[in-house]
């Protein structure tokens, strides 16, 4: 048995309100974690994941104090060390890489900067030992052109590329202890894959142990041995992983795991019911009871106690329930429902929007331009070449693709934040080639666009009324009264209380800010909403929540959508149909259900085969090399490099023919489509192996 590295011991952590009232966030959490073993911790949004992540750091909010416990790390009481101390400990002995890079990083300086600073501080190296390990560190995460892209800043980069230096400054000075919060939130399947591999390489090879937080439950069946399961800031399940998968004991482990979509079926589970208390709503008793159907008046007046359900048992399954033997007995997983049957889904043959041979580049025009041309040097090749879509009234539209292709910059371009080279984007009579603020008003409020991050879209300034508000006042003539009506309802609708009108971004956690984002956007009323990872920082119960509010939304009004996801399994739960995108090139397009089965264009098929179903210790099946390429090739097939079913030169040379494969499905490649057919298999069936 490895040592003891981490001893938490009944911790409670909280922060005063401005009435002076202190508010509990995390409540007698006790836990303890060995050298080299990797604990996963999934809870919903607000539940005090993160919070508890840090506070193990020794980290806790502005105004938080430690109210109860200790947090022993190799026997160091944390909380009792001086800031010096503390500042010795993290980055060397315990580091962190956090949800979101792209705010963790500083955009003034270059990312090799950033993670030279780490191995200056922390390890002491300087010179040429400093250079070849932070061009070594940037290789072991499996970026490319490592030299050149030392030299970028972080909006250089794409998220994918962002994570992966986030986990290398994390990896910079060989942890005993990584704190991973939310690292693979975001990342498309196939990087996914690889990082949760390298994250697996490296614990095994220098022996970390690893923290691993999220609400993706699949990715902690992958690289944990232990699961601990976080509701209003107390465990309430812990114990090995493949035990607690195949038989969760509490209510609320049972309700996120039958919350998790599948990419091998088409529906999707529907969301738990309610939603967890804010810090402070809960007082007495079980605070899952108001969700539970086991709960009774045992569950309201009287607290659980954690406990272990086999007491003999070398490896303790510990549980904080009153009723769990009944929730062993019960074979209610609950059920999947279909987002497309339940809308009305008679796609009109109206178009709303088209996109013709559009082309897209964030290469400037002007003096400088002009200059390289002058010296020879060739511009470089469109970001989106020759994209060609139509999207009708009613439907929805799935854009998949890893970091990169192109997606999200084909969205900031039908927003009107990025204006096209060339083509041609006409929304019914109107012209959307130019830049936003040149559109009619009426064009804008019916163009609205969810981002991918939340929190660099909401203003940290404003209130979640004041946010909401906004769109209000800009498109309808309605009165202070009626818009706080109506604010207080679409928060509703995403499944927040009316008491965060009050609240900032902030406040938030990284769910909820999401949440916002969405009514945001639907307090326009718009025709067409660009969804640009809308559920990427959503747990699973509310992600299914949100999933069937746009279903919901689309039948009540007809609005068509315009979905942007890394999971294949919400496309294929939301979507009508699904284009693939690599380099900004279309590599196929058809029906969802046409794009899930063979014949494949073969990086569809490397997507597919990425996809691991939340199987504890399930891998993926990796078909193409973890190769982030900075542009597509001058020439031939836009996947020629990585395709695992490359044919020959004439990949390299000519540009692949669109193949017919039903109607309405079509497969850019040079394989004929008999041989494509002869050669897959059908990986829905096959994923989880």
């Amino acid at each position: 048995m490895s040592q003891k590295l981490l001893q938490v011991d009944r911790l409670t952590t909280g922060y005063r309100t401005q009435t002076g009232h202190m508010v509990e966030v995390i409540r007698n959490v006790s836990l303890e974690m060995h050298e080299g073993e990797t604990l996963g911790l999934v809870g919903e949004s607000g539940s005090g994941k993160t919070t508890f992540g840090m506070a193990l750091m020794g980290y806790l909010r502005p105004g938080g104090q430690v109210m109860a416990g200790t947090v022993r790390f190799d026997g160091v009481e944390i909380f009792g060390l001086g800031p010096n101390e503390l500042r010795k400990l993290r980055g060397k002995r315990m580091a962190v890489v956090p949800q979101s890079a792209s705010l963790s990083l500083t955009p003034t300086m270059r990312v090799g900067d950033q993670i030279a600073e780490v191995l200056t501080v922390h390890v002491g190296l300087s010179g040429s030992e400093l250079s070849e390990r932070l061009l070594e560190l940037l290789t072991q995460v499996h970026l490319p052109q490592v030299a050149e892209l030392a030299r970028r800043y972080p909006h250089e980069l794409s998220g994918g590329q962002l994570q992966r230096v986030a986990i290398a400054m994390g990896l910079a000075a060989a942890p005993e202890l990584l704190v991973l919060d939310e690292p693979t939130t975001g990342l498309d399947v196939t990087t996914q894959a690889h990082i949760l591999d390298l994250l697996r390489e490296l614990q095994e090879h220098f022996g970390m142990a690893m923290l691993y937080i999220s609400h993706d439950i699949g990715a902690i069946a992958r690289v944990s041995d232990r699961l601990a399961v976080m509701y209003t800031g107390q465990i309430v399940e812990d114990g090995p992983i493949e035990e607690v998968f195949g038989r969760p004991v509490h209510p609320y482990t049972r309700g996120l795991l039958s919350s998790v979509p599948r990419v091998s079926y088409a529906g999707l589970p529907r969301a738990m019911d309610g939603r967890p208390p804010a810090p402070g709503e809960h007082e007495v008793g079980c605070s899952f009871a108001p969700r539970c159907t086991f709960a009774d008046e045992t569950c309201t007046t009287i607290d659980p106690t954690l406990e272990p359900i086999d007491p003999d048992a070398k490896i303790a399954h510990l549980v904080h329930c009153h009723h769990w033997q009944r929730v062993v007995a019960s074979e209610d997983f609950g059920e999947m429902q279909d987002l497309k049957a339940r809308t009305k889904k008679a796609v009109e043959l109206e178009p709303l929007i088209e996109l013709t041979e559009v082309d897209i580049t964030y290469a400037k025009r002007g003096l400088g331009a002009f200059l390289r041309r002058l010296r020879g040097v060739p511009e470089p090749p469109m970001t989106v070449s020759d994209f060609t879509l139509t999207i009708h009234r009613g439907e929805t539209v799935a854009l998949v693709g890893e970091s990169g292709s192109g997606k999200s910059t084909i969205v900031r371009t039908i927003a009107g934040l990025l204006p096209p080279r060339a083509g041609r984007i006409r929304y019914g009579d109107q012209d959307l080639t130019t830049k936003v603020e040149r559109r009619p008003i009426e064009i804008r409020r019916k163009i609205q666009m969810v981002f991918q991050h939340p929190e660099a879209s909401l203003n940290p300034r404003h209130t979640t009324k004041q946010i909401i508000d906004a769109p209000l006042r800009l498109f309808f003539k309605t009165d202070r009264e009626q818009r706080l009506e109506r604010s207080a309802s679409l928060l509703e609708e995403v499944r927040l209380s009316p008491r965060y009108l009050e609240w900032y971004p902030g406040q938030l956690s990284g769910g909820e800010k999401q949440r916002v984002a969405i009514a945001r956007a639907f307090a326009a009323e718009p025709e067409l909403v660009l969804c640009d990872e809308v559920t990427s920082a959503l747990d699973v119960s509310v992600q299914a929540a949100v999933l069937d509010l746009l279903a919901g939304l689309q039948a009540d009004r007809g609005v068509s959508y315009l979905f942007i996801s890394h999971d294949l399994a919400i496309v294929r739960a939301i979507a009508d149909r699904v284009v693939v995108l690599y380099q900004g090139r279309m590599c196929e397009v058809g029906p969802v259900e046409r794009i899930y089965a063979p014949p494949f264009h073969p990086y569809t098929e490397t997507l597919l085969a990425a996809v691991a179903e939340p199987v504890p210790g399930a891998r993926a099946r990796l078909l193409a090399k973890d190769v982030q390429e900075a542009e597509p090739p001058a020439r031939g097939c836009c996947f020629q490099r990585r395709c695992p079913r490359r044919v020959g030169s004439i990949c390299d040379e000519e540009t692949p023919p669109w193949r017919v494969a039903v109607e309405g499905h079509l497969i850019s490649c040079h394989i004929p489509l008999d041989e494509l057919r002869e050669s897959q298999v059908d990986l829905i069936s096959t994923s989880s192996i």
